[in-house]
């Protein structure tokens, strides 16, 4: 195989004898989160000799001047593209639409033979309604007749309009039902016309290439050609189903991938691959530069003009240190190559179709199973209710992605939606699971001094007592991890003091300065409950902020 890089070469391309049209198709696609790289081939079977591969049914969106073309079975000359006065295709129909579009007639000419017949039944009961009137007039202005002969008209009349009267109420009432058998027929149609309309016509402008091959001398020429290139409407995310068992101790991470595209053209059972690389992203380490620092002594106030100055000065500085130290030229931007170790990628087994604008497909990613300890997490703080937490250690080794839309189930129940950042293996992650409303929580300001002391005002000093209760009305006991807070002081004048009682079983969590916790466990029906207090003192003429 020989790959060749395409040059736009914007010259006419009239249609040669030895020119023949191919129709390619996508066979492979690797998803990124903002984009994918898209595979077309095309088969072609040529006598020997020179001849030009037409390929005219490429997206009117792809980005020509980064396709790649590459020939199997001959020698690939010169390729040609354009987006303007494109040889037509052909016959576009595919035959699914062909189909779609012949069941949606006959339904169609279904539903408008039954309301021919309708329209019929209608007919003979106005017909009838119209003997009726006219009998209705016989015998008007016939005085000149004898007695029996008019009692006889009037029976012949009485009997046609009863007759016909009866022949009308049995037309509409036929007319009737067969309008009430009208509504499966209409929604039998409306039913074709969804069906058509999911098959997302492919009637778009499209671009085409042009590629020269030449095959082996008094030969015929079979092969196929293969086209490459990158596109920005495709994406993938990952998605969860995050399932606890509380009895088990087990969380299943049900994994999967929700995949879009808005190309242009349907992806018809096409090879997929999903990679976490963004190759639209930054491909280089970022540029450091050297930090320049000065001291000077205060100045008192600025003038104006001074300021003007000053500031012109000091963004020129940098701007000349930057250009003395900055490289001669910038790197040109290429797509990063997929290694293991970079980055994470999935083969989808088996192929599939994405519909342009219309399909959000979810692909199975497999399911990753993990031990946890459960633990009811409490910030009293600023919630009533402990809030359920499963804490685990990815053993699996497989990474579980970030993502925005992880469903969190508890017992087969749904309890939310969560995000989760990067989980990589053997990282450790809690996961909340909802509410527990019967651990209640409780946090009661039991003193707060703002500093007034003695005879003259003086504010230097803040303290606060809180007391916080942790009551268990389940029917269960459950291990508690109890968050509170004190404040802490980067600065020697600002003095902060603070006792708890008990003492808590860790501070500073989890790198967090003046972060308390307390574990414990709590029985049925029994509160625990936390002293803690805090003071804060500072020099006079200071400000707490």
């Amino acid at each position: 195989m020989r790959a060749f890089a395409l040059c736009l070469i914007l010259t006419p391309l009239p249609v040669w004898a030895d020119d023949l049209l191919i129709p390619s198709r996508v066979s492979a696609v690797t998803l990124f989160p903002d984009g994918a790289a898209v595979t077309r081939s095309a088969a072609f079977d040529l006598p020997a000799g020179a001849h030009r591969l037409i390929l005219a049914d490429l997206p009117a969106t792809t980005p020509l001047g980064s396709v790649r073309v590459a020939v199997e079975g001959a020698s690939l000359g010169s390729v040609s593209a354009r987006r303007d006065f494109v040889l037509p295709r052909g016959a576009g129909k595919s035959p699914e639409i062909e189909a779609a579009e012949a069941e949606v007639e006959r339904r169609r000419q279904a539903l408008e033979a039954a309301e021919a017949d309708i329209s019929r039944t209608r007919a003979e009961a106005q017909g009838a309604e119209a003997r009726a009137a006219f009998l209705g007039r016989l015998g008007q202005g016939e005085a000149a007749m004898t007695v029996e002969d008019l009692r006889a008209l009037a029976r012949m009349i009485g009997t046609e309009t009863e007759g016909a009267l009866a022949d009308a109420i049995a037309a509409r009432g036929r007319a009737d039902a067969a309008e009430r058998g009208l509504t499966p027929l209409r929604a039998a149609l409306a039913e074709a016309e969804q069906a058509l309309a999911a098959l997302v016509p492919e009637d778009a402008a499209r671009a085409m290439l042009a590629i020269a091959v030449t095959g082996p001398e008094g030969a015929p020429v079979q092969g196929e050609v293969t086209v490459s290139y990158t596109v920005e409407a495709a994406r993938w995310r990952p998605v969860y189903d995050l399932r606890l068992d509380r009895a088990a101790r087990v969380l299943t991470v049900e994994r999967g991938a929700l995949v879009a595209q808005e190309t242009g053209e349907t992806w018809s059972q096409v090879a997929l691959s999903l990679s976490t690389a963004r190759p639209g992203g930054q491909t280089a380490p970022s540029d450091l530069w050297p930090l320049l620092r000065r001291i000077s002594d205060p100045v008192a106030a600025f003038e104006p003009s001074d300021l003007a100055v000053r500031s012109r000065a000091v963004l020129a500085a940098p701007q000349m240190a930057e250009m003395d130290a900055a490289p001669a030229g910038a790197a040109p931007v290429i797509a990063v190559a997929e290694f293991d170790g970079l980055a994470v990628s999935y083969d989808y087994p088996a192929a599939v179709d994405i519909a342009t604008g219309a399909d959000n497909l979810r692909l199975s990613l497999g399911d990753l199973a993990m031990p946890v300890e459960l633990v009811a997490e409490a910030v009293p703080e600023f919630d009533d209710s402990a809030y359920l937490v499963a804490s685990l250690v990815n053993e699996t080794g497989e990474i579980l992605l970030p993502s925005s839309e992880a469903m969190a189930y508890l017992d087969g129940r749904f309890v939310g939606q969560q995000a989760i950042g990067l989980i990589p293996a053997g990282a450790e992650a809690d996961l909340p699971f909802g509410p527990i409303d019967g651990l209640r929580l409780t946090r009661t300001v039991l003193d707060r001094n703002e500093g007034d002391r003695g005879v003259l005002k003086r504010s230097n000093e803040q303290s606060e007592a809180v007391r916080i209760e942790v009551e268990n009305l389940t029917g269960e006991s459950w291990p508690v991890r109890l968050l509170d807070r004190v404040p802490y002081s980067e600065q020697e004048d600002l003095k902060i003091v603070w006792q708890a009682d008990p003492a808590p079983t860790g501070t500073d969590v989890e790198g967090r300065r003046g972060l308390l916790d307390w574990r414990f466990d709590l029985a049925p029906g029994a509160t625990r409950e936390v002293a803690l207090s805090h003071r804060l003192t500072w020099p006079e003429g200071k400000v707490l902020d």
